[in-house]
């Protein structure tokens, strides 16, 4: 029986190993090139295109800030409904969620 996390060590240290084999290479091939000759290659970017509904669905607000804003204002000042009833009846089932 093999343990797979041994094996994705494994895999790590080989990776490990290449990549210090790679910057060994690279050094060398630094040093044994004449000045002015080694260029300095600037990194490549990725660029994204969204298509027109997925720009769309980016820009709006996943909620109703003005409903939002209602609901604070209310309660700050002491005028929105609360069903103590119902409020007990989800906590009930939460309870009984976390307890199965």
């Amino acid at each position: 029986m093999t343990d797979p996390i041994s094996s994705y060590r494994r895999a790590a240290q080989l990776d490990s190993s290449s990549r210090q084999a790679a910057a060994k290479a690279q050094e060398r091939s630094a040093d044994a090139a004449p000045e002015g000759l080694s260029k300095v290659l600037a990194p490549q970017t990725d660029e994204v295109k969204l298509s027109a509904v997925a720009q769309k669905a980016t820009q709006e607000p996943a909620f109703d800030r003005a409903k939002v804003d209602a609901i604070k204002t209310a309660i700050q000042q002491g005028q929105y409904p609360l069903d103590s009833r119902r409020i007990a009846e989800s906590f009930m089932a939460i309870e009984k969620m976390i307890s199965e």
